[in-house]
């Protein structure tokens, strides 16, 4: 399970990461708190972060529960995906909204594949008694 661990800790550092870009962007383009919009490039890096979070309701219990019932090492992998995904997210966001597709996907995808994989395991749990 450490592998999971590591990516779940990485996932969060991660947020971290993308809010500290948001305080920049927010210094950067004047858009003084508690605003949300304002300078377009600002409101991108702010939609990264806030999507980031709205992933990571999926994706961390997922990881976690899909961890317990399948090979942990298998579900990092998984996990790894959602991370580099986010990454791309990031990039092609705050380039251009419209190319977010590639990032979206291989974080979107993962979480989901994590949450079927959780549920799978908990019902054939279930099921064996």
């Amino acid at each position: 399970m450490i592998w999971v661990d590591i990516v779940a800790l990485l996932a969060l550092a991660q947020l971290v990461v993308f809010s500290v870009l948001v305080g920049r962007a927010r210094a950067r383009y004047a858009v003084a708190a508690p605003a949300t919009s304002g300078h377009p490039v600002f409101e991108r890096y702010f939609r990264v972060q806030m999507n980031t979070i709205e992933t990571l309701l999926v994706f961390l219990p997922a990881l976690w529960i899909a961890a317990k019932y399948w090979a942990p090492h298998y579900m990092a992998l998984v996990g790894g995906v959602y991370l580099i995904g986010r990454l791309i997210y990031l990039k092609d966001y705050v380039r251009e909204p419209k190319s977010r597709s590639l990032g979206f996907a291989l974080s979107i995808l993962p979480a989901l594949a994590l949450l079927l994989a959780a549920l799978a395991g908990a019902l054939r749990a279930l099921l064996r008694g």
